[in-house]
């Protein structure tokens, strides 16, 4: 150690690692671009689908896993990659995923058949899970300042809520512009920055003492989440089959086997004590209801502005934006406020206006405002801009930085996993009621079928129809995906009241770090004097 930087510890109680990082700032700028990255990758696909199916003409199985096998392989590989980051260095890892996820997109984008496109999702999907987890540890290893560290969270944060706004509208305009490929080589250019700029600018860190990386912990989570993620969303759709359930109940069993592996192991891929602390705990449960309570409905709702107020793409994709305008401005406020306030008033009090904002959603129709549809969105924004913030920031803070990749890994499985569960409750009320609606007279039982089975079969099954049939057909169908849509936005709002009492009682006593070295006597912490 250096004579500056001993005297400086020497004064602080801490050694140097403990003071400000040069750069670290510009080495955030870095990271929120793989952050906006995967953002606008998980909204973009949704407004590509109908161009895709077009030219490659997949059956309805294969497409279901060319927008679900993405998110399956996510699911079931983050906490191994935020472990593995934590192994053999966050830096090094997020460079590659990097490069990995961009030759993907290529792949994906010039895909000429549907299995190549599955192969090229699932690829994508094993990428992107080295992304998040690595970017949102290396934050926590960057920023040692904890009010330094909750805005750099807060605009972490931001780029998610930007990313997942932007890409309906990107995807809209390249849409009107480009063919279906174009929503996957936008990747590219984001990519070669973010390595170019990254391998100069980003501090690599890991566990100085890792252990091994355990390889059947590794198939474990992975079977576990996928088994567990693929029956819960097949479910909503086809019901409990045989083959559905077995895969729910092996999904089940390797969790299971997972858990106790862990507390076997001397180096386990995630510590199970850290479920122990209650604040850590409090928050990822709050995240993974937050995100059951609201994927579905954010799901739905996009079919509802294009096939119910028949906007464009890129209409819909900009009555969506305050959105993200709502989160990106409360996700730089929130630590702040948390510090002035309490951790558990700007959690439960943020969820809690999410849930007020999807009630507010139960009286939607065809003919909405705009303005009506934008301030409930707005609402919804920033209440899960200051709920998600603070949940992070605490994540991280509840554990050492060496496992700070494993930490924000198991945050983003529960949002993974509560966008499955979300989706599949809240998509089969929906399907459910949608599926009962009657059919006007003169309406053959073949076409009837077909506009059953979506909201878009109904659109396309009612062009094919004369036109007094075919707008009958298409008004009923439209009717009752409202009905449907409404029930859901009872029950979202539902479920983020009871996270909201949940985080409440849960995130009691929990506050922010507020200097950037913790007192020896700071509750459940012991810490060893520098020598």
């Amino acid at each position: 150690m250096s004579k500056l930087a001993k005297e400086t510890a020497d004064r602080t109680g801490g050694t140097g690692e403990d003071q400000p990082r040069a750069g670290r700032w510009l080495a955030l700028a870095v990271l929120v671009l793989a952050v906006l990255l995967v953002g606008v990758d998980a909204t973009v696909l949704g407004l590509a689908t109908p161009f895709l199916s077009e030219d490659l003409r997949p059956s309805g199985t294969q497409l279901l896993w060319i927008g679900d096998v993405y998110s399956f392989v996510i699911a079931g590989l983050l906490v191994s990659m935020g472990s593995l980051g934590d192994r053999v260095g966050r830096k090094k890892l997020l460079l590659t995923g990097s490069v990995v996820f961009g030759a993907m997109s290529v792949l994906a984008a010039y895909s000429g058949t549907p299995a190549m496109m599955i192969a090229a999702r699932a690829l994508l999907g094993v990428a992107g899970a080295t992304l998040m987890p690595s970017t949102l540890a290396l934050i926590r290893n960057l920023f040692h300042d904890p009010r330094e560290r909750s805005l750099a969270i807060g605009i972490w944060g931001a780029m998610a809520s930007a990313g997942a706004a932007v890409g309906p509208v990107l995807g809209g305009f390249l849409l009107g512009h480009f063919w279906w490929g174009s929503v996957f080589l936008i990747n590219l250019p984001v990519m070669a920055l973010l390595v170019i700029v990254g391998a100069k600018v980003l501090p690599e860190s890991k566990n100085p003492d890792p252990g091994p990386w355990d390889l059947p912990s590794v198939g474990l989570s992975l079977v576990g989440m996928v088994g567990v993620v693929y029956a819960v969303k097949e479910a909503s759709v086809h019901g409990f089959r045989w083959d559905i359930a077995a895969a729910g109940v092996l999904g089940l069993l390797a969790l299971v086997t997972f858990v106790r592996r862990q507390q076997t192991l001397a180096s386990p891929l995630l510590d199970m004590r850290l479920f122990q602390n209650r604040g850590f705990s409090g928050a990822v449960l709050a995240d993974l209801l937050t995100i059951l309570g609201l994927s579905g409905l954010v799901f739905f709702l996009s079919q509802f502005l294009q096939m119910v107020q028949l906007r464009s793409p890129l209409n819909a994709g900009l009555v969506e934006l305050p959105a993200a305008i709502g989160a990106v401005g409360a996700g730089l406020a929130a630590g702040y406020v948390a510090r002035r306030l309490s951790v558990r008033l700007v959690v439960a009090g943020g969820l809690a206006v999410v849930g007020l904002a999807l009630a507010g959603c139960i009286g939607l129709d065809g003919d909405t405002s705009t303005f009506a549809l934008g301030t409930i969105l707005f609402v919804v924004g920033v209440g899960a801009g200051f709920a998600f913030t603070v949940t992070a920031d605490v994540i991280l803070s509840s554990v050492p930085k060496e496992q700070a990749g494993a930490a924000s890994a198991v945050s983003e499985t529960a949002y993974e996993l509560g966008a499955a569960l979300g989706i599949a409750l809240l998509g089969s009320i929906v399907t459910g009621i949608y599926r009962d609606f009657a059919t006007p007279a003169g309406v053959p039982e073949s076409a009837a079928d077909a506009a059953r089975e979506s909201l878009g079969g109904a659109v396309e099954a009612s062009g094919s129809l004369p036109a007094d049939a075919g707008t009958g057909l298409l008004k009923a169908a439209q009717h009752s995906f409202v009905s449907g849509l409404d029930t859901a936005a009872g029950v979202g709002a539902a479920v983020l009241l009871a996270a909201a009492c949940a985080a409440w009682f849960l995130l009691r006593g929990q506050r922010l770090e507020d200097s950037p070295v913790e007192p020896a006597h700071a509750e459940g912490k012991e810490r060893v004097a520098p020598h």
